[in-house]
């Protein structure tokens, strides 16, 4: 198996019994971080309901960390599953993307809009 998320070369950010959490290799902003299972699994929905409930512990813990550290104005927290939604390591994770004022000129609409120059080219 050639997973990247199952053999991480850099310095976690936080640590559970059953998650890790680590900075994104392509962060959208500043401060995005991962929060993946320990145990290799491609789909969220597919963790066991120990591992659901790990994973949202550790969201909680990297936002802590994130906000003494960067002092964002807001979050985008979430996942892609499946290749349709467009998932490209598939092992189940969370993105905790830090926001901050005016990274983009109108933040309403969320994730549908989130980092405009980071959206796909037709």
């Amino acid at each position: 198996m050639d997973c990247p998320f199952c053999r991480i070369d850099r310095a976690l950010v936080a640590e559970s019994e059953l998650s890790v959490a680590f900075p994104d290799a392509r962060p959208i902003s500043p401060g995005h971080t991962l929060v993946v299972p320990r145990r290799h699994v491609a789909s969220y929905f597919d963790c066991t309901p120990e591992e659901k409930a790990d994973l949202w512990r550790l969201v909680d813990r990297v936002r802590a960390l994130v906000v003494a550290d960067r002092r964002p104005d807001g979050f985008n927290v979430g996942l892609n599953q499946g290749a349709a939604a467009g998932q490209t390591v598939f092992h189940a994770h969370v993105h905790v993307i830090p926001r901050y004022a005016g990274d983009v000129a109108d933040p309403r609409g969320g994730v549908r809009n989130a980092i405009s120059e980071h959206k796909p080219h037709p």
